[in-house]
């Protein structure tokens, strides 16, 4: 593999659909791609990109194809939100199917001297490198998907569609949880290979397959794209990543006492919708209020709900301090639940002391809301326009993928 990254495109403008077609198919027909597999990873619908032309570009340049969604632990998509997904119903797209053991296949361990180094001496145990078998029986993994700033990983795409996108959840749990003693508020749109990076780098290099990427950065808002930039998955990421570093974050001359996040349809529970607070933690004042309103969210996580209602929302420190009531708690459970909760700190003594309020407005009752360790207010007496005249009230439309930062 060379580090040779090819773009088209710039943060200043848009591409048209028929340059970034020609782009993807000159990109493919150099590759020696005749009568080899190529299993194409994509994101689900949680992510914002031009899929349809993406994956028709990519069939039309390559013999053997199979499609798959790198799910992580989303939820998968039935047949019509996948052929919505693609553009298409005439060719079988697959989940990534997380949920069953014969899915995996392991391509070796990462001692636990090596876990430590990489993490800054963070965390020191070994993990087991499962991911989907279908990487390794293809001759190309080609992961096409957007790039923006991640709350775990700095900034996502790349070889994160690997890892956790197809993988096995002992390194699903490593990553996030490594992310979360880092924190998202210092972690989020950092430029750069940050630990999580390097960590999920490390793990893509034991994949025997060969590995390429278009990485795409998406204008905020549409699905148009800025650019598209082309090579191994490092080195098309860290293109991109620079792209995405000036379009994707946003940045404010205060923070504000009040903040509403608008979470749009894309986001149809907590576990996905918690990124409205993410891309705008860091631009709520201390002691502020962030609310996620997304009137149509009826739950926190078909998948992970019941661990979510043991454990509820806290901070790091209410984790960390207490090692032996959480430790057997899977490691990406309680980095959502930090994530979501935001900073803070805790003792034995004086308890729990978040640096904000996370409120959902939500069409999840109070109750459960309350049970979760969050604020609770009725979507219904929610006049967002009416928010939005408060000068101490910041209202974002369509929060998820744009990073709010202070200049400062």
């Amino acid at each position: 593999m060379t580090d040779t990254v090819r773009r088209l495109g710039s943060a200043e403008a848009v591409l048209s659909e028929a340059e970034a077609s020609r782009f993807i198919g000159e990109a493919l027909a150099a590759e020696d791609l005749t009568g080899k597999s190529v299993l194409l990873l994509i994101p689900d619908g949680t992510r914002t990109a031009p899929m349809p032309m993406i994956v028709s570009a990519v069939r039309a340049a390559v013999d053997r194809l199979t499609v798959m969604v790198a799910l992580g632990t989303h939820q998968p998509m039935d047949p019509p939100a996948l052929a919505k997904l693609v553009g298409t119903d005439e060719i079988e797209v697959l989940n990534h199917d997380w949920a069953d053991p014969g899915t995996f296949v392991s391509l070796g361990v990462i001692s636990a001297e090596e876990v430590s180094a990489i993490s800054g001496r963070r965390l020191a145990r070994e993990v087991d490198v499962r991911v989907n078998r279908a990487v390794v029986e293809h001759d190309v993994v080609l992961i096409a998907g957007p790039v923006f700033p991640h709350e775990v990983v700095g900034f996502s795409g790349g070889n994160k569609y690997l890892f956790p996108g197809v993988a096995g959840q002992e390194i699903i749990d490593l990553s996030h949880w490594l992310g979360a003693l880092i924190s998202s508020y210092e972690i989020i749109g950092t430029p750069g290979v940050t630990p999580v990076r390097a960590l999920i780098d490390r793990a893509a290099s034991l994949v025997p397959t060969r590995r390429l990427c278009l990485a795409m950065v998406v204008q905020s808002g549409t699905k148009e794209l800025h650019t598209l930039s082309y090579g191994t998955p490092e080195a098309a990421w860290a293109d991109a990543s620079a792209v995405s570093a000036q379009v994707h974050v946003k940045y404010l001359d205060r923070a504000y006492p009040r903040v509403l996040s608008m979470v749009p349809p894309m986001y149809q529970d907590i576990w996905t919708a918690a990124k409205g607070m993410y891309k705008l933690e860091p631009v709520v004042a201390d002691g502020g209020e962030l609310v996620l309103y997304a009137p149509h969210v009826k739950e926190f996580s078909e998948s992970h709900g019941d661990l979510l209602a043991e454990i509820g929302y806290h901070t790091r420190d209410y984790f960390t301090g207490q090692w032996d009531r959480f430790g057997g708690y899977p490691g990406g459970i309680l980095a959502h639940s930090t994530h979501l909760r935001g900073g803070g700190s805790w003792d034995a003594s004086t308890g729990e002391h978040a640096r904000i309020s996370v409120v959902l407005a939500t069409g999840i009752p109070r109750e459960v809301v309350e049970q979760h360790n969050l604020g609770y207010l009725d979507p219904a007496t929610i006049d967002p326009e009416d928010w939005g005249r408060d000068p101490d009230t910041l209202v974002v439309p369509k929060a998820g993928e744009v990073l709010h930062r202070l200049k400062t």
